[in-house]
């Protein structure tokens, strides 16, 4: 409806223009054009105040205040497009004139949404708990991609320039290019799977194949940078972390179970190894009281009977001094509570007058067998 009112409103003005003498005419489009800017120029800046207010952020006041002067200005340019007629330009010299001017008007708006676009995106940065920073980078690379070529295959059109032998030369060139930065493009790729498919973002808790554990500090188009436990910055290409099998143990909870294997003596009362394993879970202030920690009997070893104390901590992170913490408090417990942690032992028992040796006889050495001793 509003378009049709629009229309009807155009073709109006034009029929108008049609029926002054051709000063007339300009006289009209100059002043309606910078009448039209003027208005767009002060309206436009209390509509923006007004509209702004209501919304949080700061993303709506870059681009609103981003385009408008793009507005005024492209009003003006359609102006001096229509006084070309009155002027009573013509031929060449029309085609020419009607270029200059949509060369003109799509270079404004090309600058004005690269300049939109990049304050969006650092708007975008700070106010990190509205957006993952991951896609910024990639926001960035793709929207300038994608304005630069419109507006240049707009100017090329303007100008009558046949594109085609450009279309071929581009996509042998893109062959070239595509085979010299194939790592480049596959890294660029690797990021926004990664990021489309949630396989991690800043600050998750990661493992690598390589069996590399570390907290992630940076994700870019190219690469992930993880900073490990011994404080080491490792940089993996995204390619290749897009092919791999990551465990991210920061997702869907933060929180991760632990366990720790123990071996008991035979012969250990393991109602009471139960409760003193579980008794130094709840005494260590970083495992959570829920989940409950819980023992369970994993199965008969040739020394020991073994088991496993199985308990929760708050964040992966905390895994290596969890372990270290619980593995000196069993200790300790078990030596309190007198429960036997064996260790291998080698039975060996000897044999007279086994191998004849000349005119002396040596003993010869049987192995028996394999024990354990729980002391």
């Amino acid at each position: 409806m509003q378009l049709g009112v629009a229309g009807e409103w155009v073709a109006g003005f034009e029929r108008t223009l049609a029926a002054l003498p051709d000063w007339q005419a300009l006289a009209l489009i100059v002043v309606v054009s910078l009448g039209v800017a003027r208005l767009i120029q002060v309206g436009g800046d209390v509509l923006i105040r007004r509209v702004t207010r209501r919304i949080d952020g700061e993303v709506d006041d870059i681009v609103l205040r981003g385009v408008h002067p793009a507005g005024y200005v492209t009003v003006v340019l359609v102006g001096a497009y229509l006084a070309r007629e009155p002027i009573g330009l013509s031929g060449a010299l029309d085609v020419g004139f009607t270029a200059t001017v949509l060369s003109a008007i799509t270079l404004v708006w090309t600058v004005t949404l690269l300049r939109v676009g990049r304050k969006a995106s650092r708007a975008l940065v700070e106010s990190a708990d509205r957006v993952d920073q991951s896609v910024v980078p990639i926001f960035q690379n793709v929207w300038t991609l994608l304005v630069a070529g419109v507006g240049g295959f707009l100017l090329l059109t303007y100008w009558r320039i046949d594109v085609t032998p450009l279309l071929a030369s581009a996509g042998v060139l893109g062959i070239i290019v595509g085979l010299a930065a194939r790592d480049t493009i596959a890294n660029f790729f690797g990021s926004i799977a990664l990021y489309f498919d949630g396989t991690y973002k800043v600050g998750d808790y990661i493992v690598l194949e390589t069996g590399e554990r570390g907290r992630v500090e940076d994700i870019s188009i190219r690469s992930t940078v993880v900073r490990t436990r011994d404080d080491v910055l490792v940089t993996i290409p995204n390619s290749r972390l897009n092919s791999a099998t990551i465990v991210n143990e920061s997702v869907p909870e933060r929180e991760r179970r632990i366990r720790i294997p123990v071996g008991v003596a035979y012969g250990s009362d393991l109602d009471r190894v139960e409760e003193t394993l579980l008794s130094v879970a709840e005494n260590e202030s970083l495992v959570l009281e829920q989940p409950t920690p819980r023992v369970r009997v994993r199965g008969f070893g040739d020394s020991a009977v073994d088991l496993e104390l199985l308990c929760w901590i708050r964040d992966p992170v905390l895994r290596g001094r969890a372990s270290h913490l619980l593995n000196k408090g069993v200790y300790a417990a078990f030596d309190e509570a007198d429960v036997g942690i064996p260790y291998p032992q080698r039975d060996l028992h000897i044999v007279e007058g086994g191998v004849a040796n000349g005119d002396a006889t040596e003993p010869a050495v049987e192995e028996v067998g394999t024990g354990a001793d729980d002391d």
